[in-house]
Formats: structure tokens, sequence, C-alpha cells
């Protein structure tokens, strides 16, 4: 069974503050992952995913169409933990290997900001890298993620609602930027390359 404390806040509460509010990490972290967490073990109870790590649930879980749910929960839960461990305050300088990828760090920003301003609904936008391809930056809907397909992620936004409502209400867009400018923890990002 999985536990929230398996899933561990990298920083406090009020540590993304003025840029993410402490009630915006708490109601995030607090009730919507929890609320996942808690979806999964019950739906998993009994099944053959009972005995499965996190990742072979989602790539498992994919593409069985009888367990849409499962690998909604599942990959949340593996969204929501990336994510959380993307942000920070004071890693904030894009890495040369980065931006060099994209052509500077101006054109890694827009790249990244209009892919995240071209998403509708609720998803994520990913930075991914591989041997074959480099780095790459994508979008998936709802609660889908790279590792279900193959690719590895090495940075993520969340653009569900209630990652920046409360700070942001409609103005997504100042959420991108407020990410980009100030919100990542590059130091993650390249450990997360290096493993």
């Amino acid at each position: 069974m999985f536990n929230l404390n398996d899933y561990p806040l990298p920083f406090r509460e009020t540590d993304l503050e003025p840029y993410m509010s402490a009630e915006t990490v708490r109601t995030h972290y607090g009730k919507h992952l929890a609320t996942y967490i808690a979806n999964l073990n019950k739906l998993i109870a009994d099944t053959k995913y009972a005995d499965m790590d996190l990742r072979e649930i989602i790539t498992t879980s994919v593409n069985d169409d009888t367990s849409e749910k499962i690998f909604n929960n599942a990959a949340q839960i593996f969204n929501h933990e990336f994510f959380f461990n993307c942000l920070g305050r004071g890693n904030n300088i894009i890495p040369d290997i980065i931006s060099d990828a994209f052509g500077g760090e101006a054109e890694f920003k827009e790249k990244f900001k209009s892919v995240a301003n071209g998403v509708f609904g609720s998803g994520w936008v990913w930075l991914t890298h591989d041997a074959e391809n480099g780095f790459g930056i994508i979008a998936t809907k709802n609660a889908d993620t790279p590792i279900a397909h193959g690719q590895t992620p090495v940075l993520t936004l969340d653009l569900w609602e209630h990652a920046y409502y409360l700070d942001f209400q409609n103005r997504r867009a100042d959420f991108i930027d407020s990410f980009l400018e100030s919100l990542i923890d590059w130091k993650f990002v390249i450990d997360n390359l290096n493993m």
C-alpha cells in the first residue's frame, strides 16, 4: 500500500512564497496528492496491481482498458511527486546543457511557455530527455505521464487548477511565468539527468 509519508515534500510549506503560498502547497500536497494515494490503495486492493511498485502500475495499467481509474490515480501520484521535487528556490539559473539545446535561455523559456499556454483544460508540461532525441518539451493531458510511453521526464509543470488557482486565480500564464522565473530547482533537474 502507498502512503503520503512515502512522498515527503522536499521543502517547507512556506519556502516557495511569495510565488506559491503555503495554503496552495498544503492543499495541493495534503489534499490532492493524499486523495490520489487513498484512491489508488482502494482500487488496487486484491488485484494484480496490489504488489506492484508505482512505475509498474503505470506502465501496466496504461494499456489496460479496464484499469483507467488505476492508471489515473497512479500517474497522478508519480506526476505530483515529480512536480514537487522540481520546485525550489535559489537554484534558478538554467543549466547550459538545457538552454544550449534550445538555442539559449530565452528560447527555452519561450518554447516551454508556448507549449504550456497551449494546454487546454488540465494537464502537464514536461521537459524530457533521451540519448537518441536529446531534450524535448511535451504536454500531456489529464493524468498522462511520459513514463507511461517510455519517455524520461526531467522537469514538469502541473497545469491543473489546484496547482495555481488560490494564488493566481484564472491567470495561468502568470503562474507559468512565475514557475520559469522563480520556482524551479535546477539542481534537481540536473541530478535527475545524471541518474
